[in-house]
């Protein structure tokens, strides 16, 4: 590859990248607001907390956001452990919609979508026209920065350094999960580094239309981005309570484990989606003049969306009954319990200052908190007039402290609110 190849490789992976988020932010910006009401659905059990999980994940268009939100509201108690994993296991299941978006053959239309959505952008001043302007757009411009990797990447079919890469990654998979985690850690989003390699694949090497990466050598990449995402989690959880700490342990090992799981089945897993691909149409070729099958370049975009999503949902079918055991090893993971703290935030949450919805309900909370600790004052200061203890007057002394901390932080978020909003 020369310099201009890869100019426009990185060039493209930013407007990929910069699509894919603010298509997120556009999709926030119109169902923001039902987000409230989708989280709230949530109860005791895993199975709603996976569904509402997959729904937030295809709203938002991000995993990882929808598991740092996670990781905010348990912190801030609005989740419960067992919640939190069915909401974990969901966002995976929903973040294979990204894939399925890049799978979409419209690559040629994306400057007629760039266009249509500038002008929705700029002509209106409704701003939920604006907003849909804005998806629109992003839409445009995450293909067109696919169509620019993908005319970046034609080089590498020629390439022989890459070419033995493959066929180490083929041979030893473990090669493959460790570039995938690794890519994703860099690119800090699995749909980013997924976006890529299906790119990658849909290139051909020959007339026939064999891929550039075929079914084989893209499936341990695919699992090791699975792993590559967790490190956003574990990032917001630094800080956080230790509740938050374990949730950022549970997608960990949700994670880690199914992908260890599947690469030990990796035979099987790529036989199967290979007679799925085939089932749907897609024209099977041999690899390398071997026996193994392997869809033809032109349905690797779709094949690699396959794979993703019979990953995950396999995966959050093979956790769902054993939530129970999750939630002991993570305890056992990260021990201890949590001090309880008067003068501290219970649900305020930076993280969800984008969605104000969200935002406004955590500081009412918070503000009931406030009532109650002001009626346990009251309630002390009329005992402490029948009785006087040093115990009773501390309390008091503390709840007082706590009040005022509490109204300072308030007072700070709602002003914070307001600028961002």
């Amino acid at each position: 590859m020369d310099m201009h190849s890869i100019f426009a490789l990185f060039g493209g992976l930013a407007l990929f990248i910069f699509g894919m988020q603010q298509m997120g932010e556009g999709l926030q910006k119109t169902a923001g607001e039902k987000m409230r009401s989708i989280l709230a659905m949530l109860t005791g059990t895993p199975l709603r907390g996976v569904i509402v999980g997959a729904l937030v994940t295809m709203i938002i268009q991000s995993s990882s956001a929808t598991t740092v939100m996670v990781v905010g509201f348990v912190s801030a108690g609005l989740m419960t452990l067992n919640q939190a994993i069915g909401v974990i296991m969901g966002a995976n299941i929903g973040t294979t919609m990204t894939a399925w978006v890049v799978a979409a053959k419209i690559d040629e239309y994306a400057w007629f979508f760039v266009a249509a959505g500038f002008i929705m952008m700029f002509a209106f001043k409704n701003q939920k026209i604006r907003s849909i302007g804005l998806i629109i757009f992003a839409f445009g411009v995450l293909f067109v920065g696919l169509n620019s990797m993908g005319a970046a990447m034609k080089p590498l079919a020629k390439s022989e350094a890459f070419a033995n890469l493959l066929l180490q990654i083929k041979d030893i998979p473990v090669l493959g999960l460790v570039v995938g985690a690794i890519a994703t850690m860099v690119v800090q989003s699995s749909s980013a580094a997924i976006g890529v390699l299906q790119t990658l694949s849909a290139t051909p090497i020959n007339d026939v239309g064999t891929p550039l990466i075929s079914v084989g050598q893209a499936v341990p990449i695919l699992l090791g981005s699975n792993i590559g995402t967790t490190v956003t989690a574990v990032l917001a959880a630094i800080g956080g309570s230790r509740q938050a700490k374990r949730a950022a342990a549970a997608h960990s090992v949700f994670n880690i484990v199914g992908s260890v799981v599947f690469l030990l089945l990796i035979k099987p897993y790529t036989w199967l989606v290979t007679q799925i691909m085939g089932f749907l149409g897609a024209t099977l070729v041999p690899v390398n003049g071997g026996t193994a099958l392997t869809p033809v370049a032109d349905s690797m975009r779709e094949t690699i969306a396959v794979s993703h999503t019979v990953f995950n949902f396999a995966n959050t079918l093979l956790w769902l009954p054993f939530v129970w055991l999750m939630v002991k090893l993570v305890r056992l993971i990260v021990r201890g319990e949590d001090p309880i703290i008067q003068r501290r935030l219970a649900y305020i949450d930076y993280k969800v200052i984008h969605t104000p919805s969200i935002a406004i309900d955590l500081a009412n909370k918070e503000l009931v908190r406030m009532t109650e600790i002001a009626t346990q004052m009251t309630e002390d200061s009329h005992s402490l007039m029948l009785a006087h203890t040093d115990e009773l007057v501390q309390r008091i002394k503390m709840n007082e402290e706590s009040l005022d901390y509490l109204e300072n932080e308030i007072v700070r978020y709602l002003s914070h609110l307001f600028r961002v909003s």
